[in-house]
């Protein structure tokens, strides 16, 4: 197979597809074996952890949902492909995302999300404290990010 850089920009939205796919599939599977390990538990929840892992979930379904729509919409259409292929190739937007934590935060954020999704459904003081850990990355990665954008808009 191809190294990733080497593969040309139709064939890495077409990886990213099937990926979005996988993921989908994976969330389906984690809300299986979640009500069947008997978490989400309306009488052991608070009212926060109840929205905070709804929302989050299901939001994160609808984000994988319209990326992978997004995805198909740019392998139908070659101007709109070349674009977004600028974007992603612009040198700025690399320099944001690497100096506000790159894949790696990137990785970490996704890693919180599913903690905290999980632990809000099972255990309340673990559920504080993976919110709280989440939005402290959140804040950081922003931070981060509006900080190296001023620089460099700056200059």
């Amino acid at each position: 197979m191809k190294k990733w850089r080497e593969m040309s920009y139709y064939d890495r939205i077409s990886w990213r597809i099937r990926g979005l796919w996988a993921v989908l599939a994976l969330m389906l599977v984690y809300m299986v074996v979640i009500s069947e390990l008997g978490g989400g538990d309306s009488r052991s929840m608070t009212c926060l952890a109840d929205t905070v892992s709804r929302v989050l979930f299901f939001g994160g379904m609808i984000w994988v949902i319209f990326r992978i729509m997004r995805n198909r919409k740019l392998l139908r259409n070659r101007a709109l492909m070349a674009s977004e292929m600028c974007r992603e190739l612009d040198e700025r937007n690399r320099y944001l995302h690497d100096k506000s934590g790159g894949a790696v935060m990137d990785i970490l954020l996704l890693a919180l999300l599913f903690t905290t999704v999980t632990t809000a459904l099972f255990n309340m003081a673990a559920f504080y404290t993976a919110f709280a850990v989440l939005l402290l990355a959140v804040a950081l990665k922003a931070g981060a990010y509006l900080l190296y954008s001023r620089l460099g808009a700056g200059e």
